[in-house]
C-alpha cells in the first residue's frame, strides 16, 4: 500500500542547508492504543549517495503524520558533545529517537508505549533494495545470493525448522557500504518483495513466537554508512558482531569428519559403527572423528544409550579410539513425551520451555516433546548458565543453548546460531538434499557458505558430502564428486555417504581431493587464527578483494579461501566446463600453470573442467 501525501520538513538547526539525497529512507510508524487496525509501509531508495529519513504515522489506511529528515549530514557533521540525539514525537504514544554511535552509525529507535496486549499495534519500517546488491541475512533452504533475491511475507525472524533457518542474525549490508543491525530484544518479523516491491521491511509486533503480553513495543536498529561493502562488514565485526574468542579444533580442519547419519539414518548399532570405522580405514582414508548420529538413546531426551543396540558404549568408544578415531554423539535439547519418566519429571519441576500459550509441547522432526529450559540451572546442571527473565525473546534461547553446548570441548559442532559469533565452534550447515539446484541442493552449498561468512560465522562445517539422500533422492556419482570438489577449500570435510559405494574411480577422486584439502589445511588454520584475531572471513565472496566490482558482487557460485585462492566448482549436472569471473588482481590458473597470468575483472568463458578437475586460481603473487 502506497500513500500519496504531501510531506513537510522538520526544522532542526543542526542540519545544514544545501543537502541533497538521491536516496530516500522512508519509515512508517503506526500505533493503535485504541485497538484500531494499524498498518505501515515505507521505502528506501538505495543508490549512490544521500539518505533522507521519512517518518510516517498511520492508522489503518490513513496517514496522520509525515515528517522528513535529511540524514546525510548526521553521518558527517554532528558534534556528539553538543547534540547526541534527536527525538520526534509521533502521536501521543509513539516516539522516534535518532542518535549517533561509533562515528559512522545512527541508532534509530521507535517506541510505542501503552500498547494493549494482543491488539494490532506494530511498527513497520521498509527500505527499497534499489539496484544495489545485499549480503548477510539468515540461513535458508533456498539460499539465493545476493540477498535481494529472497522473498518473505510477515516472517518471524528467529531460528526454526521452517525453511532450515538455522541462523537468523538480523544483519544486512549492501554493495554501497550501508548496513543495518536490528537490536536483539526486538520482536522482529521481516517482509521482503511482498508488502513493498523490491523492499525489505522490518516489522516489530508483540505476536507469537514472541511474548504477547508486553505493553510496550520497540523497533531499534543501527544504520551505518561506510565506503564499501568490505569496510561496512569489518566495521560491524569490530563494533557490534564480534569475533571468535579462540580457534577451532585443528584435527577437524585437517581430516574428514565421518557421520553415520546419511548412510545409515536411524539404523545404527554397535556392529554398524565398528564396520563403518573399519571400512574407512580399509579404504585408506584419515579421520578427525566418527559421529554416532540419531537413534542411539533409549528415547529422545534420556541421554542413556539403548542397550539393545549399544550393549556397552564405553567398550565401543574404546574400540574406536584404538582404531584412531575420536568419537562424538549427536544430541538435542528435547525430551519427548514417550520418554515418560523423564518427561513427567521435567514437566512437574517446570524444567521445560513454555510457548506463549503456556504449553511445553513442540513438534519436531523426531516426535513431540518439550525443550529443556536452559535459563534454569536446576533443569540442566551439566550446563553453566546465566538466568534469563520470564518472557524471554526466542533469540535468547538459541544463544543460551549455543553457549551451553560450546562448553563440551574443542571439537563441537552446532546446527544453529544467533548472536554467538564469539564462540570458537564449528557451525554446521543445516541438512542439504541430494539435489543439484537451489532447492536445498548443491547450488546452495556455496551460497550458504557465503551467507554464513558474511554474518560473522566463519568456522563453517558444510553438510555431508553428497547431501543426505532423503526420501527418493539418490546421491549419484557425479553429484557426489562435484559436491566434494565444491567443499574442498571450505574449513572442513564431512562424509557419511562413502565413495566406495560407487566404484574405484570415485574412491581415487575422493582421495585426491581429501589430500588436496589436507595440503591447504595449514593455510586454513592460519586463516582461522586470523579470524579469531580480526573476525575476517575464511571463505569470503570474491568481491572481498575488489569490493567496488559490481560484476563480482553478483557472483554466487565461486568463493575465496582467504584473499589469494579463488575456487570455481562445477555445480551443474552433466557440465564439463563453466564460466568463471575473476575480480581485480592478477591470477594464475592452477589447472594450466604454464599459461600466462590473467588480469582480473574479466570472464573466462567455457573454462574446461573434467569430472576429476576443480577450477582453481591463485593471486599471482602467491607462491
Amino acid at each position: 500500500m502506497r500513500q500519496d501525501v504531501k510531506s513537510r520538513g522538520v526544522e532542526w538547526n543542526q542540519v545544514q542547508d544545501g543537502l541533497y539525497g538521491r536516496a530516500i529512507f522512508c519509515i512508517f510508524i503506526c500505533a493503535s492504543p485504541q485497538r484500531v487496525d494499524s498498518q505501515a509501509v515505507g521505502s528506501v531508495n538505495s543508490t549512490e549517495n544521500g539518505l533522507n529519513l521519512l517518518l510516517i504515522s498511520s492508522r489503518g489506511d490513513s496517514v496522520v503524520m509525515k515528517e522528513t529528515l535529511e540524514l546525510e549530514q548526521l553521518f558527517k557533521d554532528i558534534n556528539i558533545d553538543s547534540l547526541d540525539s534527536l527525538s520526534i514525537q509521533l502521536e501521543a504514544s509513539t516516539t522516534v529517537n535518532i542518535r549517533q554511535d561509533n562515528g559512522e552509525c545512527l541508532v534509530i529507535t521507535s517506541t510505542s508505549d501503552n500498547v494493549i496486549p494482543r491488539d494490532n499495534t506494530q511498527v513497520t519500517q521498509c527500505f527499497q533494495l534499489g539496484d544495489l546488491h545485499w549480503f548477510g541475512g539468515s540461513e535458508r533452504a533456498t539460499q539465493y545470493w545476493p540477498w535481494e533475491r529472497q522473498n518473505f511475507s510477515d516472517y518471524s525472524y528467529v531460528t526454526k525448522q521452517d525453511a532450515n533457518q538455522g541462523i537468523a542474525d538480523p544483519y544486512w549490508f549492501n554493495s554501497n557500504g550501508v548496513y543495518f543491525l536490528v537490536d536483539e530484544d526486538v520482536p522482529l518479523f521481516i517482509d521482503q518483495n511482498n508488502l513493498e516491491e523490491n523492499s525489505l521491511c522490518f516489522i516489530a509486533k508483540n505476536k507469537a513466537p514472541y511474548p504477547e503480553d508486553a505493553t510496550t513495543l520497540k523497533l531499534s536498529y543501527k544504520l551505518c554508512k561506510l565506503s564499501n561493502a568490505r569496510e561496512a562488514h569489518e566495521h560491524a565485526i569490530k563494533n557490534y558482531l564480534g569475533k571468535p574468542s579462540g580457534v577451532i579444533d585443528e584435527r577437524m580442519i585437517r581430516h574428514p569428519v565421518w557421520s553415520t547419519w546419511a548412510r545409515y539414518k536411524k539404523n545404527v548399532n554397535e556392529q554398524t559403527v565398528l564396520t563403518f570405522a573399519d571400512e574407512i580405514l580399509q579404504h585408506g582414508f584419515n579421520n578427525s572423528q566418527l559421529e554416532i548420529d540419531d537413534n542411539w538413546e533409549t528415547c529422545y531426551g534420556s541421554f542413556e544409550s539403548d542397550k539393545s543396540k549399544f550393549p556397552n558404549m564405553k567398550n565401543l568408544t574404546d574400540a574406536l579410539k584404538e582404531r584412531g578415531f575420536r568419537v562424538t554423539l549427536w544430541i538435542h535439547p528435547f525430551i519427548n513425551v514417550d520418554c515418560e519418566l523423564i518427561h513427567s519429571l521435567a514437566t512437574e519441576n517446570d524444567y521445560l520451555v513454555k510457548n506463549t500459550n503456556g504449553s511445553t509441547l513442540n513438534n519436531w522432526w523426531d516426535g513431540v516433546g518439550g525443550a529443556v529450559d536452559f535459563s534454569k540451572t536446576e533443569a540442566v546442571d551439566c550446563f553453566q548458565y546465566l538466568n534469563v527473565s520470564e518472557g524471554m525473546n526466542p533469540i535468547g534461547y538459541t544463544s543460551k543453548y549455543m553457549r551451553a553446548v560450546s562448553k563440551f570441548g574443542p571439537f563441537v559442532e552446532v546446527h544453529c546460531a544467533q548472536r554467538t559469533q564469539d564462540l570458537p565452534v564449528f557451525v554446521r550447515m543445516i541438512d542439504k538434499d541430494s539435489k543439484w539446484g537451489f532447492n536445498n541442493g548443491l547450488r546452495t552449498l556455496v551460497t550458504t557458505l557465503l551467507q554464513m561468512n558474511t554474518v560473522g560465522y566463519t568456522f563453517v562445517l558444510p553438510d555431508m558430502i553428497g547431501g543426505n539422500a532423503y526420501g527418493s533422492d539418490l546421491a549419484m556419482k557425479e553429484l557426489f564428486i562435484r559436491w566434494l570438489q565444491a567443499n574442498t577449500f571450505m574449513p572442513a570435510l564431512q562424509f557419511s555417504i562413502v565413495p566406495w559405494d560407487y566404484d574405484n574411480e570415485t574412491v581415487e577422486i575422493a582421495k585426491k581431493f581429501t589430500a588436496l584439502h589436507y595440503q591447504y589445511s595449514d593455510l586454513i588454520i592460519e586463516l582461522a587464527r586470523n579470524s579469531s584475531e580480526y573476525g575476517s572471513p575464511i571463505n569470503p565472496p570474491i568481491w572481498w578483494v575488489d569490493p567496488d566490482d559490481s560484476d563480482a558482487q553478483a557472483v554466487d557460485d565461486e568463493y575465496l579461501l582467504g584473499e589469494s585462492i579463488l575456487v570455481a566448482p562445477v555445480m551443474e549436472e552433466g557440465a564439463t566446463s563453466r564460466d568463471i569471473y575473476l575480480p581485480g588482481g592478477t591470477w594464475r590458473d592452477e589447472l594450466h600453470p604454464d599459461q600466462d597470468p590473467i588480469q582480473g575483472r574479466t570472464w573466462l568463458r567455457d573454462f574446461p573442467a573434467a569430472l576429476d578437475e576443480l577450477p582453481l586460481l591463485h593471486q599471482d603473487w602467491i607462491e
